[in-house]
Formats: C-alpha cells, structure tokens, sequence
C-alpha cells in the first residue's frame, strides 16, 4: 500500500456516508499531491446556492460559483431560480441550461420557477420545465396567496416534483431587515419578526397534508419553525428543512453595523439559535444548505439597512461547521456528513457517484474572503479562525480543485 493509501481516512461504499475512491487512486494528479494526513470526504451538496447567472453576472458566474463550491468540497448544487430571466417556462430554463453546460465545473441543478416572474399571481410553466428542473421554488419570496400556493402543489405533486419554499408573509414584514429583537431595539433599526417566517411554514404544512405533495422548507431561523417542524413530521407530514450555518454558530448578538451581516432571514436570538442546534441535534432539521447570495461590494458596503440581502458561504461552510459544532461537542462528525451529503442528496435524488474531497483537518487559518474564489466577499465570518482546508476536490472522476 503506498503511502496515499496509507495515510487515507476512508469511507467506504457500504457505509451510508461514504464513497469508493479506489478506482481514483490511480489518477497521477492525485497522487502527486503526496499529503501525508488527510481525510476524504463525499461530495458535499448544497440545495440552495445562488449563481446569479442569466442576469446578475456582475454579482457572480456560473464558473465562479462552481469553482467556489469545488474549493468548498461540494459536488452538487442546487441553484435559485431568482434570476433573469426568471426560468419560469422552457424558453427561460434553456438559458441557464446553456450557462451550466458551458461553465460549471461540478453538478448543477436549476429549480423552475413556482410563480411567473416570482411574482405569485400565475403559475409558471411547470410541466414544461419538470423534466430538466430539480423542483420547484421562488425563492427570495413567499407565495402570499393560500389558493396559488394549492394549485402549484397540486401540479407539482402530478408531475413527481418537490415544492421548496422560500417562508415569508410579506404584510408582516414592515420594512424590516434584521431580527426583531434586542439589537434592533438597542439600535434603532426595523425588526422583522419571526412570525413572518413561522406562520407561512404552517399555513404550508397544512396544505401539504391536504394535497399531500413533497415539501421542503429553505432557511428556517425561528425556534417556532422548528417546533412545528418536528410537530409536522411526527404526524407524518412529507417535509423537510434546511437551515444555514450562520444560523447555528451565531445570532443577533453577534451584529455589526456592517452589511456583511444582513442576510434573509436575519440572524435571530440566542433562543432561536439553540432551537436550531436541538433541530440539528434530534433530525427534526433535515440539511445544512449555504444561501450562498454574492452580491458586489457596492451593494453589500451600504450598512445593516440599505445592503442588499445575502451573504456567501459555500467556501466556509464545512470548516465553520467541523470547528464550531463538531470539535465542540455539539454533533458526530457522522452527523454533520448526513446532514451535508447523505440528506440533501437522498430527499432530492442526487447520484453521489465518484464524487470526493480531500481534507486537512488539522489545517487552522483565519477566514479572509479575499481569498475567496466566488466573485462574492461579504460574509460574516471574515477573521474567524477555523480548522479544516480543502486540499482537493473530485467530480466525475476528474480533479475540479486543487490547493496551491
């Protein structure tokens, strides 16, 4: 055995977790590498990233974002249909299709739009587009209307599709843009309150259990989310959730006048945030999924009130999830692999393949987003200090990252 071999962490097929990376070793890329401790990982995947191609290139590219997502260890991702056009009919759809054939770099996977245009007034073309989209979702916008939100669920349960859904009243939200909470009573800013997000998650889960179509919920960020959640599923209900590690590492306590923290939904409370790590914790919560949403410096320089929403994350999710909630305690390394591969890509169908990442775990460094690959640099773990490098990155077969 050479000493590649020797020195491996690995992962076999038979486990649920893992992947063969026999039939790889062979790659005179790889072994070239020569690192004496590393671990393999299976392909990380992500269900909501943001790619911003057709229409905000600007912000970030189909090559940028996957060669983001490669350094992150991610194989697969599953890219919000906020975009422009919106892929809301076929004709829509072919041009990110195009975009992904000729610049992305690992596995990816374009929701179709719910709405027209996202605009919650007519269906989109959902037949048309189901066979080439992986579900449906308007993400950065929740389906006010109870009658449309029935008819797309319906639709999408005739054609095998999931309904992922973007949570949020819109009449509760009141000018809002971070949580309603101590900070923004300290500070004089607008909250917006979590009942904007817990509410539209239980008027959906009631339409599920009516319709009974697959549903997936994006970001969730309340402790009430949560217990509804778990409340829904022990009654059976076919949901699924997801939450971001922003979510479980910090809350509005952490708040800087910076727009480098303002993000949709807001980071929330303490209380809020242990919510979520018991959701992580008893499988209530299903998936870690990044909202990884470049914006360009300009529109993130504008402080907590007038930045744009959203922050990046692909490229730090598992070192900020390895340091902050493995090496404390709070989850099995196990666990966190279930929750960044084995879940995501069992509830949405997504093939693991020869699909691997190689990883010094050992490896500390302080997060500095000029580093970044993604075009994106506002994130709000600027200057934490992690452990864990992606060293090398496997899609296909073929080496889609590499250290330097």
């Amino acid at each position: 055995m050479d000493k590649l071999q020797a020195n491996m962490t690995y992962i076999d097929r038979n486990s649920d977790l893992g992947v063969s990376v026999s039939s790889v070793l062979s790659n005179p890329g790889i072994r070239a590498l020569n690192i004496p401790n590393y671990t393999v990982f299976p392909g990380f995947c992500d269900v909501h990233v943001h790619f911003r191609e057709p229409g905000f290139s600007y912000k970030e590219t189909m090559v940028s974002g996957s060669r983001a997502s490669a350094r992150g260890g991610y194989t697969a991702v599953c890219t919000m249909p906020n975009l422009n056009p919106v892929p809301d009919s076929v004709e829509n759809l072919a041009q990110q299709l195009r975009l992904i054939e000729d610049g992305a770099c690992i596995h990816v996977y374009p929701y179709g739009a719910i709405t027209v245009g996202e605009k919650g007034e007519e269906l989109a073309d959902l037949e048309g587009m189901a066979p080439n989209v992986i579900a449906f979702s308007d993400d950065g916008r929740g389906v006010q209307k109870d009658d449309m939100m029935r008819a797309a669920m319906k639709k999408a349960k005739e054609l095998g599709k999931m309904i992922v859904a973007h949570c949020e009243v819109n009449e509760l939200l009141r000018g809002g843009y971070i949580h309603d909470g101590e900070y923004s009573a300290a500070h004089g800013h607008r909250g917006i309150c979590s009942e904007s997000e817990w509410a539209q998650i239980q008027r959906d889960l009631e339409l599920v259990e009516e319709i009974g179509c697959s549903y997936h919920v994006c970001h969730i960020s309340t402790k009430e989310s949560v217990d509804i959640i778990r409340k829904a599923k022990a009654r059976g209900v076919n949901v699924t959730c997801e939450t971001g590690p922003h979510y479980l590492v910090m809350d509005d306590s952490f708040l800087q006048e910076d727009g480098r923290f303002k993000m949709n939904p807001p980071l929330r409370s303490r209380e809020d945030r242990d919510a979520l790590i018991a959701g992580i914790q008893d499988g209530t919560i299903d998936m870690i999924a990044t909202d990884h949403a470049p914006h360009s410096a300009e529109e993130k320089a504008k402080g907590l009130e007038k930045s744009a929403f959203g922050v990046v994350g692909i490229e730090t999710a598992f070192p900020i999830c390895y340091t902050y909630l493995v090496k404390t305690g709070i989850i099995t390394m196990e666990r966190l692999l279930q929750l960044l591969v084995t879940n995501p890509r069992q509830r949405f169908g997504l093939p693991l393949g020869k699909d691997f990442s190689l990883w010094d775990l050992d490896a500390a460094y302080i997060i500095d987003p000029q580093d970044f690959l993604s075009m994106g640099k506002a994130t709000p773990f600027q200057g934490w200090k992690v452990q864990g490098k992606c060293m090398l990155t496997v899609c296909d077969g073929k080496i889609v990252y590499r250290a330097e």
